[in-house]
């Protein structure tokens, strides 16, 4: 042959061959065959997780074939999917030539295939093949195939790892209390969103959650209906079916994903048609157990549970109800758990649903004690870090209750609550969550999670993000979920690996490549510990009557005490360290610092925000998937930043102004005030980065709200109501020092003296007294008063009997016609003889009167007694009946209701001179 004519054929040859590629590109391939064996297909978790995982295989050009197994051999790609105490499973192994020796614990499973053998699935139990099928498809959907060889074998570290909903709202519904939210569509249409719940769930099954919580005060008036108090019922009857509906599909649609429904209640709040007919309040705190309440609520239980016998119960014994105390273990023992049980016996079940006891406001270790002879599936839950994210270091008292509620011998669940230090802006810092899951188990010896959703609780399913479509928690805070799922499962995970992991997912979301990727991980771990350490370090409270993101007032740093300082938030959940206040007073006298100071987060914030700027902007111009939400995330990482420089400035600023309360000396004012300045400048920037981008700072906006200012009415919700506020504040302080340097004596305010009402008392009172030194303020005993604030010298005050206060509580009954306050004196004692003042920790009534503030600090001595704290009451005009808790206290009298009560401290009790003065 010659070369020309090798030449032809040999194009020719190439011509066809490319032509083949070519074809055989559009021309598909023949299926490959997969075969899924099931030992067990009546399980519905089993059956859930084998469509996943059909679905899966078919995406990548399986035909699948799902069979029950045989004694026939399949051909082709075969997989085993079984329990592991199931008795078709040993066969099954036997006729494959297979071993199964893995040991698993519960929900555990495990994946193995060696090359020409069939794959096996094996669960510890029906959940256990549900992750195990759910693990495998993700490894196909990551290589695109199914593997020809795998090992691998896990079950979680957690036994309950949970998410909450609260069908509640960010405002009062109109003539309701708080938690009082009736499940309607038009309180919540998205309740009943069956597409929504379904996404929700997937979510949920992805991250191998196993349990959901639906948080409510008094859901039985929507759900169920009482023969013997048919008008409890709170919903109309088309609202009723839709109830019945949506919670039928919810715990069904639950089940399949391994997830565990439960709901929870408040006590004691009773529906408000059964209120009015009984003539009672939905709630009162310091009412004794009524008969008639403790029935309805035993036969709503009751109801409840023979309706839906497979879910749980999470139960709040304190808040709407006196929080510890005898009523708590008889309200427990007496009519949840019989409540239960009739509900159990009216349908012939003996399994015991199970019943979570939350340590809210209540001696949960004496209850547990009595309950369990009683009850046996029982468990106990208590929050983490307060209503906030502090600290993966939890120390102190609070440490010791979760360690003596997890000693118990039950299962003890961390509750991740409210988040109000971290809303509104985004947080997912996998390092600090690690962390604080690791103390969880190690500091804490507790077992089980309970997620609060990362902001926005009350705004259920929105985001705070101002759009034009509202974003989705689920969609906007993916990473928060995932996050504390994946450590639930197994907190042991290198660092290492980790930052890659977390690099790789951030990566996939942002469309960059994954060093880019670590660096928007970077900045989401450094703007992380920003947020915990201002709260722990310089806040009134870990709960969510504080703002964090909306700043405090300079009186909030000088003088917490006066906004009543949760002390809990320094003592435990925070490491060793000093207040603003401690450490000014330690500087002043040369003394040795402890722990974290104030200067030291300070420094440590501002540094973590520059990090944060630093890192995101690097990120910035290499992403290319879902740049909108990137953006997002960046302006939230630059809201971090000039957060923790507002904080520092001011903190810097009231170190140097505390300096003045000991040297008297001017330039120290001259010296914060610079910083001051500074301060009001960085919350301009933060001012310029919210404005467009949040609806709102706090999703609770109720009067509730207290830091930095009363959220009355959904006011100071946004960063631009409190700009005018920090600015007053830098003017009124830069009055206050020209008025020291022009005034050799600057002449201090008289106080002024408090108007008496003549006010009718039907009840309750026995005897009255002048406030003056050496008048007796109990029945029962020969206390006077030692010396009092001067503007109560006008007032007349109610004597009790002190005993009484102590064992049955102090109740008032009373006619006024006009508007009134009445005051309360609180001795400052945590002592429970002494009547606890009003915390909204604990306690969300603590404000329905405007009680919940100090108004003035050390007012009345008393010898042999703590100082006492006033605290006003205020009512219009009509009868009232006022039940205040058991605990002595003093009834200091009634003033007007339009009189003005200038907030401050007395000094009585030996305090250095009080400078508040200088700002207000």
């Amino acid at each position: 042959m010659n070369k020309f004519l090798k030449y032809i054929i040999l194009n020719l040859l190439i011509c066809c061959s490319f032509s083949a590629i070519t074809f055989a590109e559009i021309i598909p391939q023949k299926k490959r065959l997969a075969t899924i064996l099931i030992t067990d297909s009546s399980q519905i978790r089993i059956k859930f997780g084998v469509e996943k995982l059909r679905s899966a295989l078919t995406t990548i050009g399986y035909e699948v074939k799902i069979k029950a197994v045989s004694n026939t051999k399949e051909t082709g790609s075969v997989i085993v999917i079984s329990t592991l105490s199931d008795e078709k499973l040993q066969n099954t192994l036997s006729l494959y030539n297979l071993d199964n020796k893995k040991d698993l614990g519960k929900e555990g499973f495990s994946i193995s295939k060696a090359i020409d053998k069939p794959m096996l699935i094996i669960g510890k139990d029906a959940s256990g093949v549900l992750y195990g099928c759910l693990e495998l498809v993700n490894q196909i959907k990551e290589t695109g195939k199914l593997s020809e060889q795998i090992n691998i074998s896990e079950q979680p570290e957690m036994v309950l790892r949970g998410t909450c909903i609260g069908l509640q709202k960010t405002t009062l519904l109109p003539g309701r209390g708080t938690y009082e939210y009736p499940y309607t569509p038009e309180s919540f249409p998205w309740f009943y969103d069956k597409a929504m719940w379904i996404q929700y769930l997937d979510m949920m099954v992805e991250n191998r959650y196993n349990s959901l919580y639906l948080w409510n005060g008094h859901p039985f008036s929507s759900l169920v209906k009482l023969k013997e108090y048919p008008y409890a019922v709170e919903v109309d009857d088309e609202t009723f079916k839709k109830n019945e509906d949506i919670f039928r599909f919810l715990t069904q649609e639950a089940d399949k994903r391994g997830i565990w429904v439960i709901q929870m209640f408040y006590n004691i709040i009773i529906p408000k048609p059964f209120a009015e007919k009984h003539n009672l309040e939905t709630q009162d705190r310091n009412r004794p157990i009524i008969p008639i309440i403790a029935d309805y609520t035993r036969k709503s239980i009751a109801a409840f549970v023979e309706k839906y016998p497979n879910v749980g119960l999470l139960i709040t014994l304190g808040e709407a109800m006196e929080g510890v105390g005898q009523d708590d273990v008889d309200w427990f023992t007496k009519t949840i758990i019989p409540g239960v049980q009739d509900g159990l016996k009216a349908i012939g079940q003996t399994t015991e649903p199970p019943i979570v006891l939350r340590a809210h406001d209540t001696d949960a270790p004496r209850v547990m004690k009595e309950a369990l002879p009683l009850y046996k599936n029982l468990f106990t839950m208590a929050k983490f870090n307060g209503e906030a994210l502090t600290t993966y270091t939890p120390r102190g008292s609070w440490a010791e209750l979760h360690r003596k509620l997890s000693r118990i011998g039950t299962v003890h669940v961390e509750n991740v609550h409210i988040l109000a230090n971290l809303e509104p802006f985004r947080y997912s810092s996998p390092d600090f969550i690690q962390k604080s899951v690791l103390a969880m188990h190690s500091i804490y010896e507790a077992n089980a999670l309970h997620l609060y959703p990362q902001a926005s609780y009350w705004d259920w399913p929105f985001t705070a993000d101002k759009t034009d479509k509202r974003l989705l928690q689920i969609d906007r805070d993916w990473m928060w979920y995932k996050t504390w799922a994946r450590y639930a499962w197994n907190s042991n995970r290198k660092r290492e690996n980790e930052v890659n992991y977390w690099g790789k997912e951030l990566a996939k979301k942002y469309g960059l490549p994954q060093e880019k990727a670590k660096n928007v991980l970077t900045a989401m771990e450094e703007t992380g510990e920003i947020s915990p350490k201002l709260l722990r370090r310089y806040g009134i409270t870990d709960g969510n009557r504080q703002t964090l993101t909306l700043g405090m007032l300079m009186t909030q740093f000088i003088n917490p005490f006066r906004y009543g300082l949760f002390t809990m938030l320094y003592e435990s959940e925070a490491p060793e360290g000093e207040m603003i206040i401690e450490y000014a007073e330690k500087e002043w006298k040369n003394e040795k610092h402890i722990g974290e100071t104030p200067v030291r987060v300070a420094d440590e914030v501002v540094a973590h925000g520059k990090k944060a700027v630093e890192a995101i902007d690097k990120a910035a111009k290499f992403v290319t998937k879902d740049k909108t939400e990137f953006d997002r995330l960046k302006n939230d990482t630059y809201c971090y930043d000039a957060m923790a420089n507002f904080y520092a400035e001011k903190v810097r600023a009231s170190l140097s102004i505390l300096r003045y309360k000991y040297s008297n000396d001017v330039k120290d004012l001259e010296k914060a005030l610079p910083l001051l300045q500074s301060s009001v400048n960085h919350f301009s920037d933060l001012v310029k980065y919210t404005k467009n981008a949040y609806l709102y700072a706090n999703s609770m906006q109720t009067k509730q709200r207290k830091i930095p200012m009363r959220g009355v009415d959904a006011t100071f919700i946004h960063w631009e109501e409190m700009l005018p506020v920090y600015q007053k504040e830098l003017a009124r302080f830069k009055f206050s020092i020209d008025s020291l340097k022009s005034q050799k004596n600057v002449i201090v305010k008289q106080a002024t003296l408090f108007e008496s009402v003549d006010v009718k008392v039907s009840a309750g009172v026995e005897g009255f007294y002048q406030n003056e030194k050496g008048q007796q303020v109990f029945t029962d005993t020969l206390s006077a008063i030692s010396d009092l604030a001067i503007q109560l010298k006008q007032l007349k005050g109610l004597k009790f009997n002190r005993e009484k206060q102590q064992s049955v509580g102090t109740s008032l009954t009373f006619t006024t016609t006009e508007p009134v306050k009445l005051l309360v004196g609180f001795f400052n004692d945590k002592n429970r003889k002494f009547l606890q003042a009003p915390e909204l920790e604990t306690d969300a009534s603590a404000n329905d009167y405007g009680q919940s503030e100090i108004k003035i600090s050390n007012a009345v001595l008393i010898a042999g007694f703590p100082a006492v704290n006033i605290h006003a009451y205020s009512f219009k005009a009509g009868t009232h009946t006022l039940n205040l808790g058991k605990g002595a206290c003093l009834v200091v009298g009634f003033m007007k209701g339009n009189q003005e009560i200038p907030i401050s401290d007395a000094g009585l009790a030996g305090n250095k001179k009080n400078i508040d003065w200088l700002f207000e």
